[in-house]
């Protein structure tokens, strides 16, 4: 890395460059990213540090746990962990989409017979690692599914999606019965954990309510979610309870669930009460994009992801006795299947390497800016993602982790917990931005080349990132200037970390090795190294004059470079 108040840079001339077909231009101009570390925007809020999965018992095991705690080191703040199946009936063996606890079975004469062993091992795991379980009120107990066969699904990827949906699906046949269960969860957790503990968590009634997840109607939801956030209160008025967690807000049909929901909540009838309105503490819908396969080669659609978000903030932001209310998009996702593997869905082909890193790093940062131009509170931003105990290498889930390693996209959420203070102000005359994002995607020539920036007391951090839609690396690397301006000291120590294919990548060491499917321990022991957050220069003090400094690097398509400056 060079450093200075000079810095030259030869310009490569106009090339042409042909990508799937098509031919291309493509100028090698610097980017020049400003900085200024005056202009502070506020608190960040650390909406990286949440995180799900469907396969609540992949929580205890051997790679799980592994995982798990370096989830939790990510940084200084807690992180908030979302689970699906915690009230499924069934022996806790983990499955693909599958999980159970157990929690809810009845005796001959139908009186409830409530077990919380496995739940308790669940959250003991997040709580020993200082995260905070979001508690998933659901799915139906099969003793009080109106429709309990068939009840157990073995989906595996491949087969019609639509398999998962089962007697777990379906509304209660007694809601009071349901409530009850509910009551003595929160009731035991507080018993278990104490008040101040649970009265972090967040409760929150089912998954995806407007599609198959659930088989009731929109009303018997509304009445369920009545009876279940009276129980969570009279059990605990301090807890914090929400919902409806609906798929996409620009779909119309989740749109318009979404919207009777909190019109429900703000001026319906309440089913328990007979009263106006339902408690509510946090709202929570989904938003995805949508990858597809252009000529054989991955083309993802940021526009769409972040153009969900938009509409689900849009709405929120029509009530105006809930638009401050903390708002969690409780999956937040390039696409919608973590358990469809690249080798059945091909358009997943992007998990293993850089483009899910710097497509995590160029979304969250568009989040922030998506949330202030709408004038809401967002509180998390869930990855929908983890690891699928003991399958092949490097399979192409949605995860975080393989057998134990973990993927470049973890070293993202690493440079995020490394980013402390307030948000400060980078230069809006780049070639893209939140709301053309939004709107076109990154499907221009140019890539997303920009950053966000953070400042506290001793330390100021700048993640850049290089991103297409188009997953084509062979393209020259983008020259990055960084001036950061606004630098309380006269000198700095830089640490200079990077993600890309020579860096913080245990995918490409993995096929360097020829892609093993079993590989021995001294390799295991290689992955597990490359994939960590790895510096791409070695740490150096460098001067600063009248609050300046000029920083100059290459940044390859789809890589990510977190500068970090301490005094």
């Amino acid at each position: 890395m060079n450093t200075g108040n000079l810095l030259k840079f030869v310009l490569v001339p106009l090339m042409l460059f042909w990508f799937a077909g098509t031919a291309y231009s493509q100028t090698n101009s610097p980017v020049a990213i400003k900085v200024d570390l005056v202009k502070d925007l506020g608190a960040i809020q650390p909406i990286w540090a949440w995180f799900g999965y469907d396969e609540p018992n992949y929580t205890t095991m051997k790679d799980g746990k592994k995982l798990l705690k370096e989830i939790a080191m990510l940084s200084k703040v807690p992180v908030n962990v979302r689970v699906h199946s915690l009230l499924v009936t069934g022996d806790g063996k983990a499955a693909i989409k599958w999980g159970s606890t157990n929690a809810y079975t009845e005796d001959a004469n139908g009186k409830p017979i409530y077990n919380w062993t496995i739940i308790d091992s669940i959250f003991d795991t997040f709580i020993s690692n200082g995260m905070h379980p979001i508690a998933q009120i659901g799915f139906m107990p099969e003793a009080m599914s109106v429709k309990p066969t068939p009840y157990k699904h073995h989906w595996k990827p491949g087969d019609d999606y639509n398999d998962i949906y089962t007697g777990w699906a379906y509304p209660p046949k007694d809601y009071s019965k349901f409530a009850e269960l509910v009551y003595q969860w929160v009731k035991h957790s507080i018993a278990r954990y104490g008040k101040e503990e649970v009265s972090k968590w967040h409760w929150e009634l089912w998954n995806e309510p407007d599609i198959s997840y659930w088989k009731g109607t929109t009303e018997e939801y509304i009445k369920l979610y009545d009876y279940t956030a009276d129980a969570v209160k009279r059990a605990f008025p301090a807890a914090l309870v929400g919902g409806p967690e609906t798929t996409d807000p620009s779909n119309p049909k989740a749109a318009a669930f979404l919207k009777t929901f909190l019109t429900h909540v703000t001026s319906g009838k309440n089913y328990v009460t007979g009263k106006t309105g339902s408690p509510i503490d946090f709202i929570t819908f989904h938003a995805k994009g949508s990858p597809t396969l252009v000529n054989g080669v991955v083309q993802m659609n940021m526009g769409r992801q972040l153009t969900n978000i938009d509409k689900g903030f849009e709405i929120v932001a029509s009530f105006p006795t809930l638009k401050k209310l903390p708002i969690i998009i409780g999956e937040s996702d390039p696409e919608g299947c973590a358990a469809c593997s690249e080798d059945v869905s091909p358009q997943n082909a992007y998990r293993n390497g850089t483009m899910y890193s710097s497509y995590t790093a160029a979304s969250f940062a568009r989040k922030y800016d998506l949330a202030m131009a709408r004038g809401v509170n967002l509180r998390g931003a869930v990855t929908w993602a983890f690891e699928f105990e003991d399958q092949p290498w490097f399979r192409g889930f949605r995860d975080l982790a393989t057998n134990g390693v973990d993927k470049p996209v973890l070293n993202v959420f690493r440079m995020f917990g490394m980013m402390q203070g307030n948000r400060a102000e980078v230069n809006k005359d780049l070639q893209y931005n939140f709301a053309s994002i939004r709107d076109s995607s990154v499907r221009r020539n140019e890539p997303d080349v920009n950053a966000i920036a953070t400042k506290d007391k001793n330390t100021a951090s700048v993640m850049v990132w290089n991103y297409h839609d188009l997953n084509d690396t062979n393209v020259p690397d983008a020259p990055v200037i960084v001036e950061l301006r606004g630098i309380p000291v006269t000198k700095v120590l830089l640490r200079h970390y990077r993600i890309d294919k020579q860096f913080s990548n245990s995918y490409e060491v993995w096929k360097s090795m020829g892609s093993p499917k079993n590989p021995d321990k001294e390799q295991i022991a290689k992955l597990e190294t490359a994939g960590q957050l790895q510096l791409y220069t070695s740490p150096e003090w460098v001067n600063v004059k009248d609050g300046k400094l000029l920083l100059d690097f290459p940044l390859p398509r789809q890589g990510v470079s977190l500068l970090q400056l301490s005094w």
